[in-house]
């Protein structure tokens, strides 16, 4: 009997090994993030006497994340995808985003040869492009975002399509409540945030466009919208790539009953040039025209890293805002400075990806 029983059982333990091997090349799920510490002097900042804070910060080079993306095969050019993925601040270990356990992405979809349509917490056009045209990759602090006013990278409770073909990439969204609001029966409008962009790759030269419009989300601003328009393009020269762009803010007072709107013109232009494959040095500047009043701030961040591996390096960073008519560009964003003064900045960091 144990004779018999034993190639039996062999062959059964053979043959599940084989399905889960099968299994397992049809579907995958990885673990990945960044970590991003610094440390870094910044004049006129606000609070206290609004002096100098020398201090420990997150995110100057890269938005510190964990996260998990995973996709399965589904057989006839159909695989289901997803990403949850959770920001923090690595100087003291809390959660970034308002607070949500998978504040920068968490989503589920579907995709086929068409493209792909993912449901949850997801990125706007508006970032996707800045992310491609800003020669730091717009982390949180030291970039393009820390001009742009009330950025609009993510919106919950979003229904996106995502479509690549070729050299082509075409996007369209809709939120059905931007801010974690979520619908409003009777009010489809409170809080919505549409959307879309196009982007094109040909050779070294990649351009993009995007457009993003969101509504207020209370009862008072409802009828009150943002809306952004965007164009940027790089173009990669052997070791030197240089990047430059432009968007277009119309600010009814989305954010606030009382806020009298704003309507802005931002441009920026940049470089990256390696001068071996460890040593990247960085450059960008950009400029905030503001359509009613004097203030049109501007800044501009200089930046130089070094590779230890593919995985880990160090870098510096040193930034100027030039603020007047009562602005406060800072390099952590409108805000951050004191108003209607300059502000410097030197950082020093080591970022480790995994």
């Amino acid at each position: 009997m144990k004779t018999v029983i034993r190639p039996v059982v062999a062959a059964c333990a053979l043959c599940a090994l084989g399905a889960a091997q099968g299994a397992l090349a049809q579907s995958s799920v990885t673990l990945y993030g960044i970590l991003d510490g610094s440390v870094e002097a910044v004049t006129h900042s606000p609070g206290g006497n609004g002096g100098t804070a020398v201090r420990v910060a997150s995110d100057n080079m890269s938005s510190n994340r964990w996260g998990l993306r995973g996709v399965e095969d589904l057989g006839g050019g159909m695989r289901a995808l997803f990403t949850l993925e959770s920001g923090f601040t690595i100087d003291n270990g809390l959660s970034a985003q308002g607070n949500r356990l998978f504040g920068r992405m968490a989503y589920v979809g579907l995709q086929n040869q068409f493209g792909a349509v993912t449901l949850g917490r997801q990125q706007t056009a508006i970032y996707d492009l800045f992310a491609a045209f800003d020669p730091y990759g717009v982390p949180a602090r030291y970039s393009l975002v820390s001009v742009d006013a009330a950025f609009n990278g993510r919106a919950d409770n979003m229904v996106k399509y995502t479509g690549k073909f070729g050299g082509l990439t075409a996007i369209g969204y809709y939120s059905f409540g931007r801010n974690n609001d979520g619908e409003v029966p009777g009010s489809p409008e409170t809080s919505r945030d549409v959307g879309g962009g196009l982007g094109y790759n040909i050779g070294n030269l990649q351009l993009g466009l995007a457009y993003d419009q969101y509504q207020g989300n209370t009862e008072a601003t409802r009828q009150r919208n943002a809306k952004r328009f965007a164009a940027g393009a790089n173009y990669t020269f052997g070791q030197l790539k240089l990047f430059g762009g432009y968007r277009w803010l119309q600010d009814q007072g989305a954010d606030s009953p009382t806020a009298t709107g704003l309507r802005t013109n931002l441009y920026w232009l940049g470089a990256t040039y390696n001068i071996t494959g460890a040593i990247q040095l960085l450059g960008g500047v950009y400029y905030t025209d503001q359509r009613h009043g004097n203030q049109d701030p501007w800044l501009a961040i200089v930046g130089a890293d070094y590779s230890f591996s593919k995985r880990t390096d160090v870098y510096t960073k040193v930034a100027f805002a030039r603020n007047r008519g009562n602005s406060s560009i800072g390099v952590g964003g409108v805000g951050t400075a004191v108003p209607d003064e300059n502000q410097t900045a030197v950082t020093i960091g080591v970022r480790h990806r995994f």
